[in-house]
């Protein structure tokens, strides 16, 4: 670590401290970075060129950083600017697994305590924004219905202008499917649509139903592309209002419906020949597995098929960790995931047998890091949406995503499922899939699709 300013400021003292427990803290660092501390001074770490700059603007969250260390520390400083981070986000991220293994001998330990007492005990006024009003709110996993629209709010309620800066035209706000990793987003979530529709088999006058719909992207394209009639739930008042007018816009009442209604409160039994949950399942919560699955089997008719697409991670349960701790306060309140071993278990305890599984794990790190970069391209008018902080969480979470994707620590899987004992109507092969599209009369696809 090289000094790269003199030691004349009025707070030149403390930026030695600073310096102390910094080359401690970041001792055995994988990178190369930049450091700057609150007074303009600036540091080095590694060797070759920096990949990003790390700003330290509160010399009070070294106190908190000695004693705790963990990164869901550094992230909350990040949402509430105590620091900052220039260049490159997910270089930047890999100092959450140096100070996950990070063990200091306790003479350092010692003297980064009595280093830490020697700075301001007071942090400066961090821009925290609307984000202490949003995480003063209580999640206890219980997955109530009041407790599921309140979380559900919490994420998708902030702002419908907001999520359309980053998403595709279609605003699909889940895995896309890319042919080839060239494809654009708009393609790979169109392609994705089109391969949900093909797996369901869906066939003209179908009634499909899409548990969690969010702003009615599958509902639209199956109506339009395929002849259905199809309905969707949300608890979403924001997604809820937003699907209603674009069915109204494309024309498309008189196939397509949505609700604000829980999936527990579904009416009905028999109903549908198709039912789809893209990205829903996530928030039901491992206890309520088996009351989902069994919402699903009662709307579902005999030899129809439902389609199960949801993220998981490599280990069994929800277990308190950093990831998770970080999700449920910042991000997904009351999420819970689980291996993807044990969500097919619980599909074949509730009465359904697995037609196909998929793995779109490398999808999903794909398009993660399409909606950060179009996220961080659009950072202006995002601030006009959101405050600074609700901008960094969505930044700093869906950058850690990607990499979490590429590393094969989370998972995402699309499963086929029809229930037992009942003959479908699927063929002996997934040879249809991959077929050239057949539209009805009348529909068309965008250019590409089916190619």
């Amino acid at each position: 670590m090289s000094v790269a300013a003199n030691r004349s400021s009025p707070s030149g003292a403390q930026a030695d401290v600073a310096l102390r427990i910094l080359k401690r803290l970041l001792h055995g660092f994988a990178g190369a970075a930049d450091l700057r501390l609150w007074n303009d001074r600036s540091y080095s770490l590694g060797q070759g060129p920096p990949a990003f700059t790390l700003v330290l603007r509160d010399p009070m969250l070294l106190r908190s950083l000695v004693t705790t260390r963990g990164p869901v520390l550094l992230a909350d400083a990040y949402f509430r600017g105590q620091i900052d981070v220039e260049g490159d986000l997910y270089s930047a991220l890999a100092l959450k697994g140096h100070f996950e293994g990070l063990a200091l001998p306790w003479r350092d330990k010692l003297a980064m305590l009595l280093d830490a007492w020697r700075l301001p005990s007071r942090m400066e006024p961090s821009n925290a924004g609307t984000l202490l009003t949003r995480l003063a709110q209580r999640f206890s996993r219980q997955h109530t219905r009041h407790s599921d629209r309140q979380a559900i709010a919490f994420h998708y309620d902030v702002s419908n202008a907001f999520y359309a800066l980053w998403l595709d035209a279609e605003r699909v706000y889940s895995c896309a499917y890319f042919k080839t990793p060239d494809d654009t987003l708009d393609q790979a979530q169109q392609n994705k649509l089109e391969h949900i529709c093909r797996k369901l088999r869906l066939q003209r006058g179908d009634r499909l139903l899409d548990i969690g719909c969010g702003w009615g992207a599958l509902i639209c394209w199956a109506a339009r592309h395929h002849g259905v009639r199809a309905h969707g739930i949300t608890l979403s008042q924001a997604q809820h209002d937003f699907a209603q007018q674009r069915i109204a816009d494309e024309g498309l009442q008189a196939l397509v419906s949505v609700e604000l209604r829980d999936y527990r409160d579904l009416q009905g039994e028999a109903i549908y020949d198709k039912v789809a949950s893209i990205g829903m399942f996530e928030h039901v919560g491992l206890a309520n597995m088996q009351t989902y699955l069994a919402a699903v089997q009662r709307v579902l008719r005999p030899g129809g098929l439902f389609l199960n697409h949801g993220i998981t991670h490599d280990e069994e349960g929800w277990n308190r960790t950093v990831a998770t701790v970080f999700i449920n306060r910042y991000v997904f309140p009351d999420g819970e995931f689980d291996c993807v071993s044990n969500i097919q278990l619980g599909m074949e305890r509730a009465g359904f047998e697995i037609q196909d599984v998929e793995a779109l794990r490398r999808h999903y790190a794909l398009t993660l890091r399409h909606w950060v970069q179009r996220l961080e391209a659009n950072r202006d008018a995002a601030l006009a949406e959101v405050d600074e902080p609700t901008y960094r969480v969505w930044r700093l979470y869906m950058a850690a995503c990607a990499l979490e994707f590429e590393a094969g620590g989370t998972g995402i899987y699309q499963i086929l499922a029809s229930r037992r004992g009942l003959e479908t109507s699927l063929p002996l092969t997934r040879r249809d899939l991959y077929a050239p599209v057949h539209l009805p009369a009348g529909a068309a696809l965008p250019p590409g699709i089916g190619a």
